[in-house]
């Protein structure tokens, strides 16, 4: 089994040891882990220069390390993304990667391989906000076309991993043991909800009279994606 992880920020508080401790409890002696912390590993920020969209990934100025990321997820079964609150947002390191990722978007040109993957996103807090995280985080991965996605947040009341009392780290150790378990039952046998196929089915409507990017439509030529072809 193969897991992407990419870690919202670089030091190893509370976010980055619960998601530790899920990837652990996921039961398979061959797991292959590839792992990347913002911002050490994440690409400078997106300078709005179109490449990706109207030429090639690859014709990104940051896109050494942002293909890097992209080729983990595109062989991983599991795709983790975790990030720490900030001010009721996901860091703004793991923003800017984001950034770097729309030209996978249903809307461009999705890769056919994010519609089997199942993903897992969280996030901490010490008071309020993670859960508005984890929605953020689980919103980027829909349109990247990822078909399950876990959430996991979780108020700590700490702001630091020491300092969590044992009361909140025995509920968290519940919680992931639960969370792991339903992630490796749905790993290989995911498949898009009618959301998900909703949105591609309209994305492929507006592709077939796309006079404005020629990339992406012959993109989805190429796939058969506007001859009825699914990616699924």
């Amino acid at each position: 089994m193969k897991i992407t992880v990419i870690h919202g920020q670089s030091h190893k508080g509370s976010t980055y040891n619960i998601t530790k401790q899920i990837i652990d409890k996921i039961l398979d002696t061959n797991k292959e882990i590839y792992e990347y912390f913002m911002p050490r590993d994440t690409p400078n920020y997106c300078i709005g220069c179109y490449n990706c969209f109207n030429e090639s990934e690859n014709s990104c100025p940051q896109a050494e390390k942002v293909q890097k990321i992209v080729k983990s997820m595109e062989i991983s079964d599991i795709i983790v993304i975790d990030s720490p609150t900030y001010c009721f947002e996901m860091t703004g390191q793991l923003k800017t990667l984001f950034d770097h990722f729309g030209y996978m978007w249903l809307s461009h040109r999705p890769k056919q391989v994010m519609f089997n993957k199942v993903g897992i996103v969280i996030s901490t807090a010490a008071g309020a906000g993670a859960r508005k995280v984890t929605k953020a985080l689980a919103q980027q991965m829909f349109w990247l076309g990822i078909p399950k996605v876990f959430q996991y947040s979780k108020n700590v009341s700490a702001s630091n991993w020491e300092m969590v009392p044992n009361k909140v780290k025995k509920s968290i150790e519940h919680d992931i043991s639960k969370l792991s378990t339903k992630v490796q039952s749905k790993v290989g046998k995911v498949s898009p909800n009618f959301r998900l196929k909703f949105i591609f089915t309209i994305m492929g409507m507006m592709q077939k009279s796309n006079n404005w990017n020629k990339v992406d439509q012959n993109y989805w030529k190429e796939n058969g994606w506007l001859d009825k072809k699914t990616p699924w």
